[in-house]
């Protein structure tokens, strides 16, 4: 008999944090950054910290942008946020 067998996820394969946790983890970092109380090695890691859940915001922001774009592009009559601006008469 042929068994089948369930793949487990895989730890690294967790949902990225959402935005709103990016930013308040964000604020977090940079409040202990800036007091100015943490050891060097602490604080490095507290900036590698930063630095990574700077490009989860941005990566998630372009996804978002994307979205919007690709919803806006299908749209009948509109065109994406590029075409509009602000001199346009």
């Amino acid at each position: 008999m042929a068994r089948t067998s369930k793949k487990k996820a895989e730890p690294d394969a967790a949902p990225p944090p959402s935005i709103d946790a990016m930013l308040d983890g964000l604020e977090a970092v940079v409040t202990e950054l800036e007091s100015g109380e943490l050891p060097l090695e602490e604080a490095l890691r507290k900036f590698e910290e930063g630095v990574k859940l700077a490009r989860q915001g941005e990566q998630v922001l372009e996804s978002v942008e994307e979205r919007i774009e690709a919803l806006l592009a299908d749209a009948e009559g509109t065109e994406p946020f590029e075409a509009h601006s602000e001199e346009s008469t």
